[in-house]
């Protein structure tokens, strides 16, 4: 994890990005196990066959993970005050999720100095399957 500065901070800078492994059958068992989420849309293949899909595919919340994934390696997680995420795209088998962020606003709130984040999951070919927005305070 490094440390973010608020001082060091201006409107428009990156956080550190994310770049996953290729998203796999295992990547969705184990995030199905880990969540209780064992939807047949996301696990068995004949099912969303059945259902004209070609291929089961991520769980939403699985690009939340990783979303949180990547401001948790910038700052501590109790330095999150808000986190919200829109999905955007469905995330297909093979796909290795890019996360990246940047800071939009620099504001006081609560007597902490904090910093609002617009943050992105998108595929290597840059379709964004979650936008999100976030709340940090920082030294």
């Amino acid at each position: 994890m490094t440390t973010a500065n608020y001082d060091a901070l201006k409107v428009g800078d990156e956080i550190p990005s994310l770049t996953t492994e290729p998203v796999s059958r295992l990547t969705l068992a184990l995030y199905a196990t880990g969540s209780g989420d064992h939807h047949p849309l996301h696990l068995d293949q004949d099912y969303v066959r059945s259902k004209g899909i070609p291929d089961v595919f991520a769980h939403g919340m699985l690009g939340m993970a990783y979303l949180g994934r990547m401001l948790t390696q910038w700052v501590p997680q109790e330095a999150i005050r808000s986190f919200g995420v829109r999905f955007t795209a469905i995330t297909q088998i093979g796909e290795r999720m890019v996360c990246t962020g940047k800071v939009v606003e620099k504001l006081e709130q609560g007597g902490e100095k904090c910093v609002r984040l617009e943050l992105t999951c998108a595929n290597e070919q840059g379709e964004a399957k979650h936008k999100a927005d976030a709340v940090v305070a920082l030294a």
